[in-house]
C-alpha cells in the first residue's frame, strides 16, 4: 500500500528556502522558477518529479483545494490558456512559491484576489513505500 509522503517536512523545507532570487529555469539555490523549486524540495524528500509545471500537474493525486494539506502542490493559470505556475502548500491558506514579481521564493495566501482568481488545482504526490517481509 503506497504510503503518504510528510507533507509538514516538505513545508518546512519550502519554508527554509525564502528569499532565495526568483531565477527563470533556476532548481538550485542559486536561484529557483516555480517549478524548480518543486522540484528541488520534493527530490530532497526522495522524490522525484518533473521539470515543468504541466508536467507536474498530471503527477500524484488530484486533491480539492478546500482540502489542502501541508506538502501538496497548488497549481495556478497565470497565462490564461492553461497551468503555469505552482507552490507548495503549507496548510491553512497559505502556500510557498517562486513568482517572478517579488523576484524570490515567498508566501502567498490561495484567498487573495490575485491567487484566489487563479487557482485550478492541487495534487497530493505519493511515495512507495518498501515491503520489509
Amino acid at each position: 500500500m503506497p504510503e503518504l509522503r510528510d507533507g509538514y517536512a516538505i513545508a518546512r523545507t519550502a519554508l527554509a528556502l525564502r528569499g532565495v532570487p526568483y531565477r527563470l529555469g533556476g532548481a538550485d539555490t542559486d536561484g529557483f522558477d516555480c517549478s524548480g523549486l518543486v522540484q528541488y524540495v520534493y527530490a530532497i524528500h526522495g522524490l522525484g518529479l518533473p521539470r515543468v509545471v504541466r508536467d507536474q500537474y498530471g503527477y500524484g493525486d488530484s486533491v480539492k483545494l478546500d482540502e489542502l494539506e501541508p506538502g501538496d502542490l497548488v497549481f495556478f493559470e497565470t497565462l490564461g490558456h492553461e497551468v503555469s505556475h505552482v507552490g507548495i502548500a503549507l496548510g491553512g491558506d497559505q502556500f510557498v512559491h517562486a513568482p517572478n514579481a517579488r523576484g524570490q521564493v515567498r508566501i502567498s495566501r490561495l484567498t487573495s484576489g490575485y491567487w484566489a482568481e487563479r487557482a485550478i488545482g492541487a495534487r497530493r504526490m505519493i511515495a512507495a513505500t518498501t515491503d520489509s517481509q
